[in-house]
């Protein structure tokens, strides 16, 4: 099928792996020639689910370039070969069971403007390939088992949360810090507030300390230093031990 354009087959009972033979797919590939592209300059109305919307286009049509292969029951891999589709503006492989890595060579689909890798069973990090898709404006990487730290730079500064929900392996903007890297923030005087709790703490004991001493060695120091205090002492001791005693003599 080298003059196929559009391949829609969503929303099917199809089950199995993706055919390796997708990537040779030559209508999707931006090696074709002027006189190539005369083939796909055809008449028609096509539908389009892109950006999370359904696009209706009745005119460029050859300029459409999508897959779909959305809401069936595939299986295994994602196939690299896809990778080579390099005039794709959308593929659509949400909702299936595919697992494995995302192709790291991924970033060669230079034209993508919609992705949706969305409801799968994909693992391992986000290619860092991705953040070169530049034409990407529309992204849907959620409930997966993807990991690690999300890309930066280029359009990933601007992807909001919800394309990544449902992987609790992910990390970095726009989601919490990763725990350990570089990304963690410093809490600006935090080192120093820390430092001025630890020594309120130290002079706190040491204070309970030194008031301990004196007021023992306050008491005890007098009887041991002056002998009149020290008989006065024993003998109130004397007294109130034997008033104690003589009270709970009465009461037994």
């Amino acid at each position: 099928m080298p003059s196929l354009t559009d391949l829609d087959i969503s929303r099917n009972s199809l089950n199995g792996s993706i055919p390796l033979s997708m990537g040779n797919l030559t209508g999707f590939r931006s090696d074709l020639t002027n006189k190539d592209t005369d083939d796909y300059l055809y008449q028609g109305r096509l539908k389009v689910v892109a950006k999370g919307r359904v696009l209706e286009y009745n005119t460029i049509l050859y300029l459409v370039n999508s897959v779909d292969l959305s809401d069936n029951n595939l299986s295994g891999e994602m196939p690299v070969g896809l990778t080579s589709l390099t005039r794709l503006g959308t593929l659509n492989l949400s909702m299936n069971h595919l697992i494995g890595n995302i192709p790291a060579k991924i970033g060669d689909l230079e034209r993508i403007e919609t992705l949706d890798l969305s409801s799968n069973k994909f693992s391992g990090p986000i290619p860092q390939s991705m953040v070169s898709l530049t034409f990407l404006n529309h992204l849907n990487l959620s409930y997966n088992n993807l990991s690690g730290k999300i890309p930066t730079s280029n359009q990933f500064e601007t992807f909001d949360a919800s394309i990544y929900e449902g992987n609790a392996g992910l990390c970095g903007h726009p989601l919490p810090n990763c725990q350990g890297g570089k990304e963690t923030p410093e809490v600006p005087g935090g080192d120093d507030e820390d430092d001025d709790s630890k020594l309120d703490k130290l002079w706190l004991i040491f204070s309970i300390v030194i008031g301990f001493c004196f007021g023992f060695w306050g008491v005890c120091g007098t009887l041991v230093i002056k002998k009149s205090w020290r008989y006065a002492y024993f003998n109130f001791a004397d007294k109130v031990y034997a008033y104690v005693l003589a009270i709970l003599k009465k009461r037994s």
